[in-house]
């Protein structure tokens, strides 16, 4: 056989296997279709299923409580308010802000969703699009046998998707599909399937696709460059994150550091799904009202507002597997704040960083957005029509690389640069001591993780006495917050605000006063004095002492720019 013998008859399997796949879900719940006994899972009548469909492993209480009454009856008092308000489309902003972020009642979603994404005018826009690029996705698309193999995975725990080939299934694959050849440049990434997944447990089959095609397109949402070949958003986003760690989570971003947690481990999926299957489905939803709204911004706020939750948690975490399944796996089972809570932290930080112009992000390159005409179908190259795996990196895909060992050398260097004196074995004689000072220093031929450290500037020196440590126990923080000392340039004068918790005020994030100091500090990136010594005083119940370049940072402070009153429900 000849070598273009040889290919005609690879392209023919290709077409007959993705024929066949279309013919299965075209067929769908008809008693034709043959499912394997694997692809069903078997459904249990002992299941309790939320509002949402999906399925969990406890039994349907008998009564409902007060507490699931009360807000019953508050949705179905937003109900009406929502639909007077879509009925009066567009509201002033102010007004549409307040009752995005006080929840979109689950029963008017489909409407409000529709609405802030104006699915309704891209279907009149493009009458019988969708259409065409669905048949023509049926005979010249080659990512058939990967959505196919997706969708059986996606949302099995569900009851719209839990049955093989159900009407959602069907959905999810067509619009998938369909959307690898509208948009021929992206084609189809894992991620899109959850994306697309999320939006049809609320829109029609259709509406899901022209939904799909704003959050990817829309410079508001981009998330074109989230799954484009090299993630060029997401290696943006995730600089900025470790940003605005260092710049204001400096504790958790060292310790962070210190145990190889890279946020490419926990901020991928937070990143490319926005946080569906990483925090509770409930609150993953409000999130998504608000990215709708605000835009990709509200990824970012949300990132910063889950560590700053569960901040004293992960620093009581010492291994990076604990911290990573602790942000991946428990997180989704039990947030431990109410969806309630955590937007109103959500929408405080979001107002923080912006004050500190810390909310948006560099800006995206060109790379982030479509470059082909949408629509306009490209036919694909021989070696996708066969499926043939590349054996070699593209070009985007080696930058990446690049770029991940760049951020891990800069970080090695940082941590080197942060570690005090004061951990030496020489020092304090203490061998374990001695043990943490290597293993950190060892970090410059390790895969170190995180970049943008403040540490080596020696900007930060603060102390909390026993007696305020043992009072975080009676959900009390007195947090330290550095201002520029009057005597000395670079000096800093060591200031005490104490936020108190109560049982009038669980869950509380007070972000304001934290703030406003940190605000008005404008500490100096870089120190302009040209000696290596820099004198700091510390203040501490009326005591002082001087610090030299080898007692710069003060290990177990807690230098956090903001404040989380941190009370479990």
């Amino acid at each position: 056989m000849t070598d273009g013998e040889q290919q005609d008859a690879l392209v023919k399997r290709a077409e007959d296997e993705r024929e066949d796949i279309f013919r299965r879900y075209e067929l769908g719940l008809d008693p034709s279709n043959v499912v394997d006994s694997w692809e069903n899972p078997t459904l249990e009548i002992y299941h309790k299923t939320d509002k949402y469909g999906f399925m969990h492993d406890s039994r349907l209480p008998s009564t409902r409580d007060a507490q699931e009454k009360h807000r019953t009856k508050i949705e179905l008092e937003r109900d009406m308010k929502w639909m007077k308000m879509l009925n009066q489309w567009p509201p002033p902003q102010d007004k549409l802000h307040k009752r995005v972020y006080k929840g979109i009642p689950n029963r008017v979603r489909i409407l409000a969703w529709n609405k802030l994404l104006n699915v309704e005018h891209s279907i009149e826009s493009n009458a019988g699009v969708y259409s065409r690029m669905l048949l023509l996705a049926r005979k010249y698309s080659t990512e058939t046998r990967q959505i196919d193999a997706d969708v059986n995975r996606q949302f099995r725990d569900n009851m719209a998707f839990r049955e093989r080939y159900s009407v959602k299934q069907c959905s999810l694959f067509n619009v998938l599909n369909a959307y690898s050849i509208y948009n021929s440049e992206l084609g189809y990434c894992q991620g899109m399937a959850c994306v697309a997944g999320v939006l049809l447990l609320f829109l029609h089959e259709e509406q899901a696709f022209w939904a799909l095609n704003t959050l990817i397109t829309d410079h508001k949402y981009g998330m074109h460059g989230l799954f484009i070949e090299g993630f060029p958003k997401l290696t943006r986003f995730i600089d900025h994150h470790d940003r605005i760690m260092s710049k204001i989570m400096r504790k958790l971003h060292k310790h962070f550091t210190k145990h190889n947690v890279d946020a490419l481990l926990y901020a991928i999926k937070w990143f490319f799904v926005v946080f569906v299957e990483r925090v509770p489905f409930s609150l993953s939803l409000r999130v998504w009202d608000i990215f709708m709204l605000d835009g990709d911004r509200v990824i970012l706020s949300m990132a910063i507002t889950i560590l700053y939750l569960h901040k004293d948690e992960l620093l009581r975490l010492k291994d990076m597997d604990a911290i990573i399944e602790y942000l991946q796996v428990k997180l989704h089972k039990n947030f431990g704040y109410s969806d309630d809570d955590a937007i109103q932290a959500l929408e405080r930080v979001m107002k923080k960083l912006k004050d500190l112009k810390l909310d948006v992000p560099p800006p995206a390159k060109s790379n982030e957005f479509p470059t082909r005409k949408l629509g306009v179908f490209v036919e694909a190259d021989m070696e996708k029509k066969i499926g043939r795996r590349r054996n070699d990196y593209t070009d985007a895909e080696k930058q990446v690389i690049t770029d991940v060992i760049s951020r891990q050398e800069q970080n090695a260097i940082e941590v080197q640069s942060t570690v005090s004196y004061e951990t030496s074995e020489c020092a304090t004689g203490d061998g374990y001591s001695m043990k943490t000072f290597e293993s950190i220093t060892s970090l410059a031929t390790s895969p170190a993780n995180s970049s943008y450290s403040l540490y080596s500037n020696g900007l930060v020196v603060t102390n909390i006495d026993s007696a305020q440590d043992s009072a975080r126990s009676q959900s009390i923080h007195n947090l330290s917050y550095l201002q520029p000392h009057p005597a000395l340039p670079y000096g800093l004068q060591h200031m005490r605000h104490s936020f108190s918790s109560d049982s009038d005020s669980r869950n509380r994030l007070d972000l304001d006063q934290a703030l406003e100091v940190l605000q008005q500090q404008q500490l100096p990136l870089n120190p302009k004095s040209s000696s290596s010594q820099v004198v700091y005083i510390i203040q501490n119940g009326g005591g002082g002492r001087h610090m030299d370049e080898h007692r710069d940072i003060a290990d177990d402070d807690d230098d956090d720019a903001l404040s989380v009153e941190n009370t479990r429900l």
